[in-house]
């Protein structure tokens, strides 16, 4: 799969892992389920689940390191300014051959353009404008398997076939 044909997928997740709502047992559900399937597959990961502003689920698997917090608050921030997964910001940026710090000025101290985070989305009210609240983010496994690992985790929990928007092996 080429960068265009993953970041075509990447905003197909995007516009299909859209929240009626999204409280702390949402958080609960989804977090259990990504710790589910590391856990099934032997991955060893950290997750990080919140809205703005309120931590709603956190957990580190034995055998994570205290850099894996860190690498979970930079992916958040990257998807808190630009609303996007931080997968596709990154791939993005590489698709102009430049960096966050090169284009912005951002500092890697404090975002990072690694695939594991993505935008909790609630659907929009009579004027149809969707918002986003929060983030769901993993931290452990390569960029993608991280990502991948969020979204297949939210579409079981809410219902949306996974398989449809994977994205290709």
């Amino acid at each position: 799969m080429d960068i265009e044909q993953t970041l075509e997928t990447l905003k197909r997740q995007e516009s299909a892992l859209i929240f009626s709502h999204f409280d702390a047992d949402l958080a609960w559900q989804i977090g259990a389920r990504i710790r589910e399937l590391a856990v099934s597959r032997r991955q060893i990961v950290a997750i990080e689940i919140g809205l703005t502003g309120q931590d709603l689920f956190y957990y580190a698997m034995p055998g994570t390191a205290p850099d894996h917090k860190e690498w979970l608050r930079r992916k958040r921030n990257t998807v808190s300014r630009y609303h996007k997964s931080s997968y596709r910001v990154g791939l993005e940026l590489g698709r102009q051959q430049t960096t966050l710090t090169e284009k912005t000025g951002l500092s890697l101290c404090d975002y990072a353009t690694h695939g594991g985070c993505v935008p909790i989305v609630l659907k929009g009210a009579a004027d149809g404008c969707n918002i986003v609240v929060g983030t769901i983010a993993v931290s452990g496994l390569p960029e993608r398997a991280d990502h991948e690992l969020a979204i297949e985790a939210i579409s079981a929990v809410i219902g949306v076939d996974y398989q449809s928007i994977a994205l290709a092996q």
